[in-house]
């Protein structure tokens, strides 16, 4: 799955692009808030071989794109899609984003073409994200983008030796069909 925008390119992760990863994922205050994080360049190299084998038709697995600049290709950022296998229709979707690349509408860019597809050429019903209260700024991106939040659940998540709060945003097909007729 390839998607391109005005200014990005999502595509598959590259051996090439281990070091970038693991520089912006091992970042503490891009990880804090993430249940994976590289712990060296070996370790994203790994993941990077792993999501080579990926497909987007496997349930229950997290197909990871790359996030890039469409002008130079630089790896900027990355997004997982992830279809629960009990939730038919249902597709959870994350995003990562390198600090010097952040503030700039990439996230939200990405995401919005993700949509597109998720609810056009996939035909999915129901696309969530979760995310960690404390993190201000993807919530205010989740609201944005027009999802609304539909649950938080309190210290329901034991991650890097703490409980830590979940808050759930959603959107359905239906509404993004309304949005983009609106818009």
């Amino acid at each position: 799955m390839v998607i391109t925008t005005p200014r990005l390119r999502l595509d598959a992760l590259r051996p090439a692009d281990a070091e970038a990863l693991f520089g912006y994922r091992g970042d503490p205050d891009v990880s804090r808030f993430q249940g994976w994080h590289p712990a060296s360049v070996t370790e994203a190299a790994h993941f990077i071989d792993r999501q080579a084998d990926a497909s987007l038709d496997t349930p229950d697995s997290w197909f990871q794109r790359a996030i890039r600049l469409r002008e130079d290709g630089a790896l900027i950022g990355d997004l997982g899609i992830h279809l629960p296998a009990e939730a038919e229709g249902s597709v959870e979707f994350g995003v990562s984003m390198a600090p010097a690349h952040q503030g700039r509408g990439y996230a939200c860019e990405a995401v919005r073409a993700v949509f597109g597809r998720v609810f056009g050429q996939l035909g999915r019903h129901r696309i969530h994200a979760s995310v960690d209260p404390r993190n201000l700024a993807s919530m205010a991106m989740l609201r944005v983008l027009g999802m609304r939040q539909e649950a938080h659940h309190r210290e329901s998540l034991w991650l890097r030796g703490e409980w830590v709060d979940d808050v759930v945003f959603a959107l359905l097909a239906s509404e993004w069909r309304a949005a983009q007729s609106a818009g």
